[in-house]
């Protein structure tokens, strides 16, 4: 008979992604792993594979919770337009209290790993949901007469994923303060 496992599979993920999140790919060792999730290296190949593979499925952890978290925003009852305003203006929020200036971790992915075809299929998969779940509000606004009829939402709402993982990086930077205020008027004064 198997022996149990002495631990949970999805706390010790959630305690890797905060770990990767905070200090990278690179610099976080399969020792930093160890002592982080308090779990003998068999343990964590046994759960997780290696190193790349806890990070992937980390990321992959990390766009499920980023998933959740703007169907949530997004899908609000009421006024479309405003929850589209309230996500942009949280974005920025989130980005000042960052006072570990981690950002996004898919983002940080991005940059870290563009060689990496795993690490490459999780950032394209995060955008593209970013994408739809903006692209579905934006049409509701445009339906519900809060978006111009001449307004591409998908155009806008490619426009707005870039944005807002610009916000993210600009986030971890000195001049976060100064940036992100004006980038949200502006993006704000642009959707009407």
């Amino acid at each position: 008979m198997g022996r149990t496992k002495e631990f949970d599979p999805d706390v010790a993920l959630r305690t890797a992604m905060e770990l990767f999140w905070r200090q990278g790919y690179e610099a976080t060792s399969m020792q930093d792993l160890v002592d982080h999730l308090r779990l003998g290296r068999g343990s964590i190949y046994g759960a997780f594979g290696g190193k790349r593979e806890l990070y992937l499925k980390a990321v992959e952890r990390y766009n499920e919770d980023a998933r959740a978290g703007l169907l949530g925003q997004l899908s609000v009852p009421g006024s479309a337009l405003d929850a589209v305003r309230a996500m942009i203006r949280w974005y920025a929020e989130t980005s000042l209290a960052d006072d570990a200036r981690k950002g996004c971790l898919m983002t940080n992915t991005a940059v870290e790993l563009p060689g990496d075809e795993g690490a490459r299929q999780l950032v394209t998969s995060g955008l593209e949901t970013m994408e739809t779940v903006l692209t579905s509000a934006l049409m509701r606004a445009r339906a519900e007469s809060e978006l111009a009829a001449d307004r591409d939402p998908v155009a806008l709402a490619r426009f707005l994923v870039t944005l807002l993982q610009g916000v993210r990086v600009v986030g971890k930077t000195p001049l976060r303060q100064r940036f992100l205020d004006d980038t949200v008027d502006q993006a704000l004064a642009m959707l009407g």
